[in-house]
């Protein structure tokens, strides 16, 4: 028999029967399958040794429809300063029409304003033309762009949001956002905590090396690619050694605030500095010498030294008694807080839209940018904090709180809080990230 292969069987010892097991691995398209097989000795179904014959046959080739096309996904993230022919390139999209579409058209304007790190996913044929593009944009909605009849059409859903929890701890060597870096947490949390705690911390000159702190944090994700961060839930921080902690508790959908474990307010009437993040230039003092007048007079203020277009927050809720210029101030605002207190804020490049003399404006509400006009050799804030219309120094007086948990409130909140400390005590000192 042509090309044919002639095996041999020979008898198998009576001591040697025993069942045998092999497994064989059979190609199936699409999926692979195991089977295990049993082989039994001839000698025990009653058959006699026999030569067994093996004859290959030849298979016919497997044949791709003429109608088939083959069809790929890929992913990749937005990276910064990513053009619509940089991300195509990545894709492996070679397409023309894909890219005039995406560059030009006002229905991919949501495309050409994607964050950095957003994940775009594309269909493409075997050589490389558009089939379909999908990716959530700022506002989470999902995005898909279809080729139909070598035309793009554009659909939008609502994307499914899912809420998570996160915990991150982190150990000060350098500075606040060296330690949220390494501890993977976002700068906009960093930022949460200077906010939480300013009235209790100075982060421009209390923070030491070893000072700890710790996030429970929301981030709003949909089809697994995180969208925004949301709330602290709670947070801890031990400077110098002492411990400060706060809880978010929401009276209603409306109303939330941070409160210590006691139900006392955490945030104060006042912030501590009107910037997010400078250094002291020139601290509260009865004698200086003037950098541009170069004579010894008192400084009743505190210069906070930040570029040109720094934003400027109001302290405190408060009625605007003047904006505008005056003097040696520059171009200053000037704000009155409940009968007792007024804040002055001077030397900025401008002042937010529509400010205006009778103002009411709300703490943390920004008021203008950083500058130099008036007396200044450089750009920064001088900012003022009167008691009764006498400078005092703003760094070290005691600042007034806001108001406690409501007694109505107080059963719920000692639940929440309750359960929280305890997590804060748990978590404390895991996940810790420190820099070398």
């Amino acid at each position: 028999m042509n090309q044919n292969v002639i095996h041999h069987a020979r008898k198998v010892p009576p001591s040697r029967k025993k069942l045998r097991w092999f497994v064989a691995l059979s190609a199936l398209p699409l999926l692979g399958v195991v089977t295990a097989f049993g082989l039994v000795p001839q000698d025990d179904l009653g058959f006699a040794s026999a030569d067994i014959s093996v004859e290959h046959i030849a298979l016919p080739a497997t044949v791709k429809s003429a109608n088939a096309s083959t069809r790929y996904w890929r992913s990749e993230a937005i990276v910064r300063g990513d053009s619509a022919s940089k991300l195509l390139s990545r894709l492996n999209i070679n397409d023309k029409v894909a890219g005039d579409y995406l560059r030009r058209s006002a229905e991919t304007a949501s495309f050409r304003k994607l964050r950095a790190g957003t994940e775009v996913m594309a269909e493409t044929t075997e050589d490389g033309s558009l089939v379909s593009l999908r990716y959530l944009d700022r506002d989470g909605v999902q995005n898909l762009l279809k080729k139909q009849k070598g035309v793009f059409t554009k659909t939008t859903m609502d994307a499914a949001l899912e809420k998570r929890v996160f915990v991150r701890s982190g150990e000060i060597q350098s500075s606040l956002f060296a330690a949220a870096d390494a501890a993977e947490m976002p700068d906009s949390i960093a930022y949460k905590l200077n906010e939480i705690f300013s009235g209790d911390i100075d982060f421009h000159h209390d923070l030491r090396k070893g000072d700890k702190f710790t996030a429970i944090y929301e981030m709003t994700f949909s089809n697994g690619t995180a969208l925004n961060t949301g709330k602290v839930l709670a947070a801890e921080f031990i400077n110098r050694g002492k411990v400060y902690q706060a809880i978010y508790f929401e009276k209603d959908a409306e109303h939330g605030d941070y409160y210590t474990p006691e139900g006392k307010s955490v945030q104060k009437a006042f912030l501590r500095s009107p910037l997010e993040f400078s250094r002291i230039s020139s601290g509260f003092s009865r004698s200086r010498l003037h950098p541009v007048l170069k004579k010894w007079r008192s400084h009743k203020g505190t210069d906070f030294a930040a570029p040109t277009g720094t934003r400027v927050k109001a302290t405190a809720d408060g009625v605007v008694s003047f904006v505008g210029r005056k003097g040696g101030y520059g171009k200053v605002v000037m704000i009155n807080h409940q009968g007792r207190y007024s804040t002055v804020y001077g030397h900025m490049s401008r002042f937010a839209k529509g400010l205006k003399k009778g103002q009411r404006v709300t703490q943390g509400q920004i008021i203008g940018r950083v500058g130099m006009t008036g007396l200044a050799t450089g750009p920064h804030l001088h900012y003022e904090f009167k008691v009764y219309g006498k400078q005092v120094n703003p760094m070290r007086v005691e600042l007034p709180d806001a108001k406690p948990i409501n007694e109505a409130d107080r059963v719920a909140f000692q639940t929440v809080a309750k359960r929280i400390v305890s997590n804060l005590n748990l978590v404390r000192n895991t996940n810790l990230a420190s820099l070398d």
